[in-house]
């Protein structure tokens, strides 16, 4: 934390892809709620399609969270258009927040929605890779901020702060050649071959040659927080509980933080103890509501 903030101010609350504890990730449902939630921005995560859209989703396959499947870069808008992003869920969604065929979003539509919270809110941007478009991926994202009237050396967007962040170093280098160091965070955290395998059901040889990819990004990655090449840094909560000495070494340096997932009532505690400016949550209600105390937010 830097000396011109305050000790007591709450850090922000950012809502993890959307109010994602209530509706289904990424949809129009979740991004509306989280504004009613109160929460300060919000967090998405960006692919490209075939037809060079950016739309919303963490995953690089439909599988998990809708109807559809395979790889996200294969289809085109309209393709995706057609299939079913909430049912999954199981949560049904009030009249107010559209039907089922609107709550699947680009990044466009999701500008247009935080323009509408008539207040200053945040926007988090996670460009995801590898990206079989690699870092068309990024171009493409600042070029639609632009047509939009995004100005790089604010980083604003009419009511919006945008900011961006990627697991990938070459993002992140590819990304400060225009955007501020101040809106750009570095995401870290650890390699644990086995989750990799098991998550992605990869076998063994497969999962070991990712994760030697990723262990080489994370190794890069904290060299640029070390280095302090961006402003803003973006550990995991496991993470921050696992390198208490790395973790002070960045805070004391300045590096701004922002922190996820943080859902429990301990990790939210942590966070506020250690002076953490940002937290990325799943319940952006809830966290507001633990934080609450009267003082003022950082700005």
């Amino acid at each position: 934390m830097t000396t011109e903030e305050p000790r007591d101010a709450r850090p922000l609350v950012y809502a993890h892809r959307g109010s994602s504890g209530t509706f289904a990730e990424h949809t129009r449902a979740a991004y509306l709620q989280a504004i009613a939630d109160g929460a300060d921005g919000v967090e998405c995560d960006v692919h490209l399609t075939r037809d060079q859209h950016a739309v919303l989703l963490h995953d690089a396959n439909l599988d998990r969270t809708s109807d559809g499947t395979g790889p996200v870069a294969d289809r085109t808008l309209r393709e995706l258009r057609r299939l079913d992003f909430s049912s999954w869920r199981g949560a049904r969604i009030p009249a107010e927040y559209g039907g089922i065929s609107t709550q699947f979003l680009t990044l466009v539509e999701l500008l247009d929605i935080l323009r509408e919270a008539g207040r200053e809110i945040g926007l988090a941007i996670e460009l995801k890779h590898p990206s079989p478009y690699q870092l068309r991926l990024e171009d493409r994202v600042l070029g639609i901020l632009r047509a939009e009237g995004w100005e790089p050396a604010t980083s604003k967007l009419g009511n919006i702060t945008v900011s961006f962040m990627s697991f990938s170093p070459e993002a992140v280098k590819h990304l400060l050649q225009s955007v501020p160091a101040e809106a750009v965070c570095q995401l870290v955290d650890d390699v644990n071959v086995g989750d990799i395998r098991e998550g992605l059901g990869l076998g063994a040889f497969t999962g070991n040659a990712l994760a030697n990819v990723l262990k080489a990004a994370h190794t890069e990655g904290v060299r640029i927080l070390n280095d302090c090449e961006v402003g803003m840094a973006g550990p995991g909560v496991d993470y921050l509980r696992g390198h208490p000495r790395m973790v002070r070494r960045w805070l004391d340096s300045g590096r701004r933080f922002r922190v996820w997932t943080v859902d429990a009532e301990d990790d939210v505690a942590l966070c506020q103890d250690l002076g953490v400016h940002e937290i990325t949550t799943n319940r952006p209600a809830q966290v507001l509501a633990q934080l609450h105390n009267g003082s003022r937010p950082q700005r």
